[in-house]
């Protein structure tokens, strides 16, 4: 029988609503990643005002802030020996712990950091993939139908790939509170009673925080779901929220999990203008958390760390509502 006993979730329950960023080598300040030097990208995350990122979120009631470590590009935000280690120099990771300094930052106005990472090796860097024996998802072929047993579990890349969360997960410890590990597409790749398996990844993941959130994403789908007990709320992406009309949550929890969703206030992931006028985006806030859900909304943010106006003055209201829900008898 498993001791494992997943997380206390009450503090992200009662905080409703945060945020999310993604501050990516090829989005980040609009630019793109092909032909990016370390040395420009090193520009880039150096002129991050975390203080003033801070004060702004702050100012919108947000109790919680996702930053992206890094994704597709293999440019990173936080340093990291263990990695530098298997794919060598030149490094695509900043000299800035961006991380580090951002959860410092928003510890001194009462919001809790959380990260994102990717569960594979960054897809559109060769030299990593090879390093890590991590092959791009798109180039592995698909069993269909399969059993557990039958999956390329990639075992050498997953206990590489955690013992690089495990340094940064030790390295910030308890300033960092949860984590969003996204591409875990084909749960069998995890679901071994030996490790590399969703436990050990889990324990890597909480190496520095055992009360740190974890969530494994299986992708874009409705109903949302927990797809193991070592989660402790759901990653719960979803895109066209109108068109998910039957993603009512019944209840606070999913197979033990906290309910949570995770999309976008702009037109895609990072970018564009508000997608909603701010009725909608306020009273579907409302909605989920009303019936014991927490959502989290993905904002665009400038290379210098700056919030457009129009997505301060929406969350503003998001903010408001979850505040007036709180405070009232019934909320």
């Amino acid at each position: 029988m498993s001791d494992w006993r997943r997380a206390d979730t009450e503090w992200f329950y009662k905080a409703k609503f945060g945020t999310f960023t993604h501050y990516l080598a090829d989005s980040a300040s609009n630019k793109k990643a092909v032909g990016l030097s370390a040395d420009e990208w090193n520009r880039r995350v150096d002129s991050f005002d975390v203080d003033r990122f801070a004060a702004q979120l702050a100012e919108t009631g947000s109790r919680y802030h996702f930053l992206t470590l890094g994704q597709n590009s293999g440019f990173f935000c936080s340093p990291n020996e263990t990695y530098d280690g298997i794919v060598g120099k030149p490094s695509r990771l900043s000299r800035r712990d961006l991380m580090q300094d951002l959860a410092n930052a928003l510890t001194k106005v009462g919001i809790r950091a959380m990260a994102y990472l990717p569960a594979r090796a960054p897809a559109l860097d060769g030299r990593a993939c090879e390093a890590f024996k991590c092959p791009p998802l798109w180039g592995r072929p698909k069993i269909e139908n399969g059993n557990a047993e039958e999956v390329d579990r990639l075992c050498e890349f997953q206990r590489m790939w955690e013992s690089m969360i495990r340094e940064w997960a030790v390295r910030w410890g308890e300033s960092l509170h949860g984590w969003w590990i996204d591409g875990c597409f084909d749960p069998r790749m995890y679901r071994h009673a030996d490790p590399p398996n969703f436990r050990s990844f889990a324990e890597a993941l909480k190496a520095g925080n055992p009360q740190a959130l974890v969530a494994f994403n299986p992708g874009v789908g409705i109903p949302v779901i927990s797809q193991t007990e070592y989660e402790d709320y759901t990653c719960g992406e979803l895109d066209d929220l109108l068109a998910h009309n039957n993603n009512r949550p019944f209840g606070r929890f999913v197979d033990g999990a906290q309910f949570h969703i995770l999309s976008y206030l702009g037109e895609w992931w990072g970018g564009g203008q508000p997608r909603f006028p701010d009725s909608l985006a306020v009273n579907y806030t409302d909605y989920v958390t009303s019936h014991g859900g927490v959502v989290t909304w993905d904002i665009p943010v400038r290379g210098d760390g700056d919030i457009p106006e129009d997505y301060l003055r929406q969350l503003k209201k998001i903010g408001a509502k979850c505040r007036e829900t709180a405070a009232s008898p019934s909320g």
